[in-house]
């Protein structure tokens, strides 16, 4: 087994390499945009080729949903041309993908969880380009698998968590929606998730859904945030309406988890078990 995984750099990929160095030390390379560029065609054909890969985790993805409706080009380029990419040369050599996607490929008018069967209706260009790739992965390498997330979070990198913590460590009192719902996810546990479907005996295409468990506001996440900190910084709850942005957000992106579980027994831990987790090894890193 030889795996590849693009975009190392973010979150999710430097999870990865902590939990896939653990469990198969030595069987991954782990690519940023200056090893492989996932856009460029012809320099993803060549590092397959060359790499003689068994299994790729594509985790390269343009995350700024605000610039997004900006930089479309950019945005559609990574997340569909480049999930293409990946796709055609994949398929062509029998190479197995795994990709992550989004919740964002909802509008959030559902008052249940989402299924991998609902319908998706993006209302954002970061929704749009990476339901794209979803689309043009299983067209060209119907073999793949395609995991949607959200709300991801670790203590690295740019993300919610990171977020209040800064600006609860500077302010007496903050704003944050709690109109939008939806659960927030450790991308610690994502990742042992995706090395667990890597490697285990049978490999099953198909779409997954995979987030912590329970759901929750933007407000309640930044809450215990607080709480699980010290932090005395007060937390104000607002509508969205009352934080305009350029995007528009799905206001309810719970993921229904009952085909990954059933699938590969997987036994996933609540939000608030993920989030203390995550603070403690914060705790732990800053001794």
């Amino acid at each position: 087994m030889k795996i590849l995984v693009t975009g190392s750099r973010g979150q999710l990929g430097r999870e990865l390499y902590d939990v896939l160095e653990e469990r198969l030390p030595g069987h991954t390379v782990y690519t940023g945009t200056d090893e492989l560029d996932i856009t460029d065609a012809a320099a993803v054909k060549n590092f397959l080729q060359a790499g003689d890969f068994t299994h790729i985790i594509n985790c390269a993805a343009y995350t700024n949903v605000e610039l997004a409706e900006e930089d479309k080009h950019k945005c559609y380029a990574v997340n569909a041309e480049g999930v293409r990419n990946i796709g055609s040369h994949a398929g062509e050599l029998g190479v197995k993908v795994l990709h992550v996607s989004t919740d964002y490929v909802f509008d959030g008018r559902s008052c249940r969880p989402y299924t991998e069967g609902d319908k998706v209706n993006p209302t954002s260009e970061y929704g749009s380009s990476k339901r794209k790739g979803e689309t043009a992965l299983l067209g060209l390498a119907p073999e793949s698998i395609i995991i949607r997330t959200g709300w991801l979070y670790s203590p690295n990198g740019h993300n919610f968590l990171n977020t209040m913590i800064r600006l609860g460590a500077e302010r007496n009192e903050i704003k944050v929606v709690f109109d939008q719902i939806g659960t927030p996810t450790y991308a610690r546990d994502l990742a042992e998730t995706i090395a667990t479907m890597v490697v285990a005996s049978r490999w099953i295409p198909g779409t997954y859904h995979y987030s912590n468990e329970g759901a929750c506001s933007w407000y309640d996440f930044a809450v215990d945030i607080m709480d699980g900190c010290g932090l005395k910084c007060k937390v104000i709850p607002i509508t969205s309406a009352d934080f305009p942005s350029a995007v528009i957000r799905p206001p309810f992106s719970v993921l229904d988890k009952s085909r990954i579980k059933a699938t590969y027994g997987i036994e996933i831990p609540h939000w608030r078990d993920g989030l203390r987790r995550c603070l403690n090894r914060m705790t732990d890193q800053n001794k």
